[in-house]
């Protein structure tokens, strides 16, 4: 049985992304890549800046941590979003996130997230702007998830009119970005890069509570459980920040119930928080709660 190095796991993550950075880029343009490179040399500048700092060797500069987590974090913003602000965010990523708790490996929360969760606290209008993909070139908009919290009375059908379509499935574009992570996530899965209990976990509490609520579409509805789970940022967040290791608990047991604290929360926040998207916090919120879930499983035992 091989064993997988740090090394070769982050660069196999990193592979998996491609595809959800190429259709993204087809959608929302040169800005994501802009976004993802800015991201990642900021992410490589802190890290290196605070090993210089400490007095350490340079050589965790070479498990692609730092490089993931720069990506993560530019996948997530939007196109258009100010460099500096990009900047800020993916240097607070690795040394909040990351270096301040020792580095990789001792670190609670995923750094990635706790990037987002700070700019999304500190730039709440930038963070809620991308692209308008609805047919008006050049403009920008809310997102699906905004659209569709924000609706006042109006039906699934007659947002679907107004918007000229916009809710097939879950939203132009946004469909085919989750359909790209997915995919590459499931072979994640397949090659046991991640671990799959978190990510079904958090999947099946989203689509159950969105079943629950849905209620055939009238103007009360949460939305359907194809929306949720391919708009946004679902399946990124899925196959991609909810596996990762570190952050997680350790049992399978532990696994579901933080996959499924994760859907429950990313599901209240979409629903009736004023945040774009809910999955950075609901993240934080269980990464909080994995020491919790470890010392209760191991009670059981």
């Amino acid at each position: 049985m091989t064993v997988l190095t740090t090394s070769s796991m982050m660069q196999t993550v990193l592979l998996a992304l491609l595809p959800g950075l190429l259709c993204s880029s087809y959608f929302f343009g040169a800005g994501v890549f802009i976004n993802v490179l800015v991201c990642v040399t900021a992410a490589l500048a802190a890290e290196a800046g605070i090993l210089t700092i400490r007095k350490m060797d340079l050589r965790p500069l070479r498990d692609g941590s730092a490089v993931l987590t720069g990506l993560l974090l530019g996948l997530a913003l939007p196109p258009a979003l100010p460099i500096w602000m990009a900047v800020l965010g993916s240097s607070f990523a690795i040394i909040f996130g990351k270096q301040l708790f020792g580095g990789l490996g001792q670190n609670p929360f995923n750094p990635a997230m706790v990037g987002y969760a700070a700019m999304i606290v500190s730039f709440p209008l930038a963070m809620s702007t991308w692209p308008d993909l609805l047919g008006v070139d050049g403009t920008t908009a809310a997102t699906p998830l905004d659209i569709f919290r924000f609706r006042g009375a109006a039906t699934i059908e007659e947002l679907w009119i107004s918007a000229n379509g916009f809710a097939q499935v879950a939203g132009v574009g946004w469909q085919w970005i989750n359909l790209a992570y997915l995919l590459p996530g499931l072979a994640l899965i397949y090659l046991k890069v991640a671990r799959w209990q978190a990510a079904a976990s958090m999947l099946i509490s989203i689509t159950i509570l969105a079943i629950v609520f849905y209620d055939n579409g009238s103007s009360q509805s949460l939305g359907s459980p194809l929306f949720h789970l391919f708009s946004g940022g679902t399946m990124l967040a899925a196959f991609f920040v909810v596996t990762d290791p570190v952050t997680a608990p350790g049992s399978d047991i532990g696994l579901y119930v933080y996959g499924a604290g994760i859907g429950l929360i990313t599901f209240v926040i979409r629903s009736v928080g004023a945040y774009p998207d809910g999955f950075a916090f609901a993240v934080l919120i269980m990464n909080a709660l994995t020491p919790l879930i470890d010392q209760l499983r191991l009670r059981t035992t």
